[in-house]
């Protein structure tokens, strides 16, 4: 059985992680974790999110090594915001818990911390920023189609709701990062990030980032490659978000398998690497 701490346990992902946990017969949630000043601090956390008790507690984040230590997790799953969980890896690498993680957002100043933690630690972690397995398959066919299409104007959409914080998205800067990589090119230097006014011609070398926040859109990511008289475009939408509460079951079910001390993704847990 795979014992499950869930931070971010009331949030929108988090809610349906509990939910999906309790339905599979492989692991149970043993810890539900919230942020510090959380109005539902000792309630049952499925009754909070409308499936009724599960004997498990909401514990506020300030109090996080404490649960960690007391409920004895395998494994944290963190959605969250960043700050929150470079917090929660801290304090789970310390602990020697292992983690998945599909927060979004860091700097790389957080992402360095995150995978030094990681590495002292010892712990096994997974993080991605988006565990869509449709979206993973999406980041391997981009690879793919970049080294084929060197010399081909590349231009990244990607919409999402009204309440997301960070823009772009994780998804569309890791496509930035897959193709950049691909092409032979620093992300920091040819991305431009929406375009106004007199910018003159567009340089062969330089990759659009374009963000969209509107209504309750789960996720849509479309790349688009365009050359002389034709286009390909790569396109990839979410409908709901069990698409990406599928990938984290699936990460749950991997992460035995993955490498103690380094930061595992969701190539290794689908095998495409």
């Amino acid at each position: 059985m795979i014992r499950v701490a869930v931070s971010g346990a009331c949030g929108r992902m988090g809610s349906r992680i509990v939910k999906r946990i309790t339905k599979e017969n492989d692991m149970e949630v043993v810890a539900a974790i919230e942020a510090p000043n959380t109005p539902f601090k000792g309630k049952d956390v499925g009754e909070v999110i409308g499936i009724g008790s599960i004997g498990v507690k909401v514990t506020p984040a300030d109090e996080l090594e404490d649960i960690l230590k007391t409920s004895k997790p395998d494994v944290v799953v963190d959605f969250t915001i960043a700050d929150a969980a470079v917090n929660t890896v801290e304090k789970a690498s310390k602990l020697g818990i292992n983690l998945v993680v599909g927060t979004t957002g860091f700097s790389t100043e957080q992402l360095e911390k995150i995978g030094k933690d990681v590495k002292e630690g010892n712990v096994k972690a997974i993080i991605a920023p988006n565990m869509a397995v449709g979206v993973n398959v999406f980041f391997k066919v981009l690879e793919e189609l970049a080294k084929f299409l060197p010399d081909y104007n590349v231009e990244i959409m990607e919409a999402h709701h009204k309440h997301k914080k960070d823009a772009p998205s994780g998804t569309a800067l890791k496509a930035l990062e897959i193709i950049s990589a691909a092409t032979g090119r620093d992300p920091d230097e040819v991305s431009v990030y929406g375009r106004k006014g007199l910018i003159g011609e567009r340089s062969d070398d330089e990759i659009g980032v374009h963000a969209i926040r509107a209504g309750d859109i789960v996720g849509d990511h479309i790349v688009l490659f365009a050359g002389e008289g034709e286009r390909l475009e790569v396109i990839h939408r979410a409908h709901s978000r069990e698409a990406f509460v599928s990938g984290v079951i699936r990460a749950l079910r991997f992460i035995e398998k993955a490498e103690p001390g380094r930061i595992s993704d969701m190539k290794d847990v689908l095998g495409i690497r």
